[in-house]
């Protein structure tokens, strides 16, 4: 497969959240798609660890990349909101053909990078065509309106979810990750019926969705996309529940997506997966011959 080009300046780079617990040691996939994406040998790809609170977590994150053929791998060791404004960091996302941020606490990535050059950075090389991804709490920070805790395995019920405000790479979906693993259906179902524009990304551990300039996103790994879409809702509860009351959400519709499938968020429509299709092309639909 043949990367796509990267920062050509014209269309936004790939938007990539992984739900976490990415394969790390076998295939590792959507870890090699990142690279192709970023150039391959050529790519100089930044990890901003800043999530985790473990030391050696960008040192993996190097070495993971660098072994699938990364020219250049770095990290930047931000772990207070002053490291933000250190120039060299800013020239290195400057010639970034790749970033990655990691998993850990999104609360504690949003308060740290949050207003800050960095963030601001991260915006701006994604709208030149760079392609941003990120795990767990790197996936839930991207959109504008972030999960930033709740409880799983709960119904929808007003109180089941707590939002702030994301970096906002995109502000048309809101993502919840180790979706499946954790049963966080419930907790995205309330956040969807918060404001029904918004779609719904419940992304699998191993699983990615590859969000492209186009607006579909492919979903890679060997897990699955919940997609909700609420515009359609002719019911909520929501605006008079009490905390703690179960909700009423009426007509929604919800779409489950295994690897290769494609969802285009603008038309909100999903797609099968097409053998012969790479990532970055958009999604063949099938026409009825006529009789």
């Amino acid at each position: 497969m043949c990367p796509a080009p990267v920062a050509n300046g014209n269309d936004r780079g790939y938007i990539i959240p992984i739900g976490g617990g990415e394969d790390r040691i076998k295939e590792m996939q959507i870890h090699r798609r990142f690279v192709e994406l970023s150039g391959g040998s050529a790519a100089s790809i930044v990890v901003i660890p800043t999530a985790s609170m473990l030391h050696e977590t960008g040192q993996d994150y190097r070495r993971i990349f660098s072994g699938l053929g990364a020219g250049k791998v770095d990290f930047l060791p931000i772990n207070r909101r002053k490291d933000c404004d250190i120039p060299e960091f800013s020239e290195m996302l400057d010639n970034a053909t790749g970033i990655f941020m990691t998993g850990g606490n999104q609360l504690r990535l949003s308060a740290i990078l949050g207003g800050t050059l960095v963030a601001q950075k991260i915006r701006r090389r994604n709208a030149e065509g760079i392609p941003v991804a990120g795990t767990s709490a790197g996936a839930s920070i991207m959109s504008e309106h972030m999960v930033a805790g709740g409880a799983g395995n709960e119904s929808p019920a007003e109180g089941t979810v707590s939002l702030a405000p994301g970096i906002g790479l995109t502000n048309s979906v809101i993502i919840d990750q180790h979706f499946t693993q954790r049963n966080r259906l419930g907790r995205l179902l309330t956040a969807s019926s918060y404001n029904p524009f918004l779609i719904g990304l419940g992304i699998d551990e191993d699983t990615a969705a590859f969000i492209g300039p186009d607006n579909v996103l492919e979903v890679v790994g060997s897990g699955t996309v919940t997609v909700v879409d609420a515009s359609q809702m002719t019911h909520s509860s929501i605006w008079d529940a009490k905390p703690g009351e179960a909700l009423s959400l009426l007509g929604l519709r919800l779409d489950v997506l295994g690897e290769g499938c494609r969802y285009d968020l603008d038309a909100r429509v999903g797609y099968p997966p097409q053998d012969h299709s790479a990532i970055g092309e958009p999604p063949i639909v099938a026409t009825k011959k006529p009789a």
